[in-house]
């Protein structure tokens, strides 16, 4: 069971991870994808915790419309990087099977992030733009795991 002070430890170091400026790095498809993965991660685990003291599902509803062209951008890209490997009928089928696989991949809830502390992580990136803090927010949230957050609270 996680400590009251280790959340408070992982939200705090999470608002410093989201107020630094984002090094947006790798290509266009690679970004697009991180981008997608967030905005499933958060629908989903927002699904999961929809029931729970921190539903998040309005959150993530200002996030999405916050971000929707951004959103949608990411969609559109890996898409059409996936249309260019797999042609046209091919891509529609791998999008679907990434997306599944994406979604499956947080049904259980996140690896080591709570619902509150996910509502968090909606309510801030809501009140962001552009789709650089969101890369940034898919590497620290998705990618590189609590290490990343531990490195900040130093």
């Amino acid at each position: 069971m996680r400590s009251s002070k280790g959340v408070a430890a992982g939200l705090a170091a999470l608002s410093l991870l989201l107020a630094l400026p984002a090094a947006a790095a790798g290509n266009g498809a690679d970004q697009a994808e991180k981008i997608r993965r967030l905005d499933i991660m958060l629908m989903v685990t927002g699904l999961r915790c929809r029931t729970t003291a921190d539903n998040f599902q309005s959150d993530y509803g200002r996030f999405t419309k916050a971000h929707l062209g951004t959103l949608n951008a990411a969609s559109d890209s890996l898409k059409a990087d996936l249309s260019r490997r797999f042609g046209a009928a091919g891509a529609n089928r791998a999008l679907d099977r990434l997306s599944t696989q994406m979604a499956n991949q947080y049904g259980q809830g996140h690896p080591w992030l709570n619902c509150g502390q996910l509502k968090q992580v909606a309510r801030s990136l809501a009140d962001m733009r552009g789709s650089a803090p969101l890369v940034e927010a898919a590497d620290a949230l998705l990618e590189r795991g609590p290490q990343r957050l531990a490195w900040l609270r130093k």
